[in-house]
């Protein structure tokens, strides 16, 4: 793992990113051996482990929203969903040898309809899958996943038939995102500096937002870290916040979000804002597109942000 190689990962997203959208898009693309609407009538069932099944819980919502029957399973579950006719089957594995995927997808095999999706076409979890969906995000060399969780993301949301022209604005704002963050970083990194933990914070629907972010800052800088919905923050994080020097990023667009201000004003807790402006956020990074689009590239603001301060600790012998 090397924080600069994991920067460059970072910063090379919106090319990768543009790359698997056009991939997908037309009769060349890999979704075309699948049929027409796929998943329709079907039980779906997302499998995978860490930033896998971050991604797979926003599109098991999306697909729910659409009246498609789908859940985002942990692949080292006890209690799997039953295999049969009616399921499909996605592992999902951006190396494809994720133990516990490989067998949770295994399981399914001549039972449900099996399709892999990972960076590896040519892997275990591959020769699981009666059809691979490749991620074609490239090698990272930085060892963290943040180009594959990225475009698992797209993929799956072309398979849940998303069209493309739904995405194709992401990949232009993260660049503008990036660009940018001459004037968002530095102050980002002032404002999290001394933090014994980072929360972050997003609504449901981008759930995967807040916890892809809070495991960037653990597998980076190796900072304590803690994901939690929106909503659900004013009943199960909201104590947290009594401790002095609370520090959150918080990814706007729930209708709770004033719930957490409300709380962060009472307290003097400091919140991040991330998308668009929040009322009493001590900063404010924008972030441009729909709540889709910015599903695809929010990120990127922890991303960059825990490469940063990772360098700086491994610089300064701080890391453990």
């Amino acid at each position: 793992m090397n924080p600069d190689a994991f920067i460059d990962d970072v910063l090379a997203e919106p090319e990768t990113l543009a790359a698997v959208l056009a991939a997908y898009e037309g009769p060349g693309s890999p979704l075309a051996a699948l049929g027409d609407a796929p998943l329709e009538g079907r039980r779906v069932v997302l499998i995978g482990m860490g930033s896998s099944r971050y991604a797979a819980l926003n599109v098991a919502g999306a697909l729910r929203a659409r009246g498609i029957a789908a859940v985002a399973e942990y692949a080292s579950t006890d209690a799997p969903a039953a295999p049969g006719r009616d399921v499909v089957a996605i592992g999902i594995s951006a190396s494809g040898g994720t133990e516990e995927t490989v067998a949770a997808l295994a399981r399914h095999r001549g039972a449900s309809q099996t399709i892999a999706v990972t960076n590896r076409p040519d892997s275990a979890l591959a020769e699981a899958a009666d059809a691979v969906l490749p991620l074609l995000a490239g090698e990272e060399r930085g060892g963290v996943a943040c180009r594959t969780f990225q475009a698992t993301l797209a993929v799956l949301h072309r398979l849940a038939g998303t069209p493309t022209a739904a995405l194709d604005a992401a990949p232009a704002a993260q660049a503008a995102l990036l660009d940018a963050r001459e004037a968002w970083l530095e102050p980002l990194l002032a404002t999290l500096d001394g933090a014994h933990t980072v929360y972050t914070i997003a609504p449901a629907a981008r759930e995967a937002s807040a916890l892809q972010s809070a495991l960037m800052f653990r597998e980076g800088p190796r900072v304590a870290a803690d994901a939690t919905e929106t909503g659900d923050w004013l009943h199960v994080d909201v104590y947290l916040s009594k401790h002095a020097g609370y520090r959150a990023l918080l990814f706007a667009g729930s209708r709770y979000d004033a719930g957490v201000m409300e709380w962060a004003r009472e307290r003097a807790s400091t919140i991040v804002a991330i998308g668009t402006p929040v009322d009493g956020a001590a900063l404010h990074v924008p972030v441009g597109g729909d709540p889709l689009v910015r599903s695809l590239i929010e990120v990127a603001v922890a991303e960059l942000t825990a490469g940063t301060w990772w360098r700086q600790r491994a610089d300064q012998g701080q890391m453990p």
